[in-house]
């Protein structure tokens, strides 16, 4: 199985500067392929492959206004032009839709690092052309720094290996091959029912686990940055010139301190969904079953779509998924119009006059009194035995 790994960098001024630059390099070589493409389309040509294309960026950095390019490794732009093909290419299957030329203010700055020159050692990683120099003090620019130490194992076969900035902090992000696991969970399967008044209900698991968005933590972080945005709000009010907008520098530094606070809770979040996918998954159950949720309609709902969308219900679903393929899990998506909240756990009779505002599930037939959330997370798990 392959395991992806994410570290941040701790680059100098200078190397930051170079980091950005190969960034910019990676976005010229996309939309310069994507125009190639276009315009040779709009001329009746076949489409072009990443070879064709490669070829003709190999003579285009021969010209005289195109020699910056030789500064900065060439399979930077060797792999932009295959990711402008590849989103091409899924354009005509109908399966994305059309690829957008990168924005330098908009775009995520990132660029690929070739598998054969990327080196790791516990604290640093060698990055290719950074520097141009061949004398032994100046190649130590082409270290830097990792934030986490003997994270990534040094003697192992590194598969795609890219660098992204987002927006205050340097990334690398590297797959890595490790053995299958050999062991087979033999315990009972587990139902999980997910919710906005607590995050997920689990059929074998008495306490539900809870809405970290209800903390007081993440309270306070919500509130300071609705603050924060007003009073940025405030500060282009103030600097309007006309019907533009001036940005100064104090606009500047109080949207860095939003991104960050931004970057902070979604952390947050995303770490509490690790603990609880864990936890979940170190039961070593036989199955997991989700039901799959229409988060697109559920977001139409103004008075709940903030809430539905600080849950990061995709999130868990990911999460769910790679680690149960890691352990051997059975991972099941239970249908969308499965009744799972309707039906009773006791005795199968289908309650379809049920509301939302009904949190206790009372059968008629059987009398069976119970938590509605909970009734829904043993269906699902009745749901998995009948298939698995």
């Amino acid at each position: 199985m392959i395991k992806t790994l994410k570290i941040m960098l701790i680059p100098n001024n200078k190397q930051k500067s170079k980091l950005f630059q190969s960034a910019g390099v990676a976005r010229f070589a996309y939309n310069w392929a994507l125009n190639t493409e276009q315009e040779n389309y709009k001329n009746g040509g076949s489409f072009l492959s990443d070879n064709d294309l490669r070829k003709q960026f190999t003579k285009l950095k021969i010209e005289e206004e195109y020699k910056w390019l030789n500064d900065y490794s060439n399979n930077i732009a060797k792999q932009s032009i295959k990711d402008a093909c590849l989103a091409y290419k899924r354009f005509f299957n109908g399966q994305s839709s059309f690829p957008k030329f990168k924005s330098k203010r908009k775009s995520k700055p990132s660029f690929y690092v070739d598998t054969d020159k990327i080196l790791f050692t516990g604290t640093h990683v060698k990055l290719e052309k950074l520097t141009l120099s061949r004398k032994k003090n100046k190649q130590k620019f082409n270290w830097i720094k990792l934030a986490e130490k003997n994270r990534v194992p040094t003697n192992s076969k590194y598969l795609n290996p890219r660098v992204t900035f987002d927006g205050i902090n340097w990334w690398i992000s590297v797959g890595i091959e490790y053995n299958d696991s050999i062991e087979i969970p033999i315990n009972e399967g587990i139902g999980i029912d997910l919710g906005i008044h607590d995050l997920a209900i689990c059929s074998n698991i008495d306490k539900p686990y809870k809405n970290i968005n209800k903390t007081q933590k993440i309270r306070k972080l919500k509130k300071k940055k609705r603050r924060l945005q007003r009073q940025i709000s405030k500060k282009y009010l103030i600097n309007k010139k006309g019907d533009s907008y001036c940005k100064t520098s104090n606009i500047i530094k109080a949207e860095k301190k939003l991104l960050k606070l931004n970057h902070r809770l979604t952390n947050i979040r995303h770490n509490y969904l690790h603990q609880v996918t864990t936890e979940i998954i170190n039961r070593k159950p036989k199955f997991i079953v989700l039901e799959d949720l229409n988060v697109r309609g559920m977001m139409k709902n103004k008075h709940l779509s903030e809430a539905i969308a600080e849950q990061c219900f995709y999130e868990f679903y990911i999460q769910i998924e790679y680690k149960s393929s890691w352990n051997n899990i059975k991972f099941i998506v239970a249908d969308r119009f499965y009744p799972s909240s309707k039906i009773c756990s006791c005795c199968g009779a289908i309650k379809s006059d049920l509301k939302l505002s009904d949190r206790i599930y009372k059968c008629e037939k059987c009398n069976n009194l119970i938590d509605r959330d909970k009734n829904a997370s043993i269906n699902l798990m009745n749901y998995g035995k009948s298939i698995a």
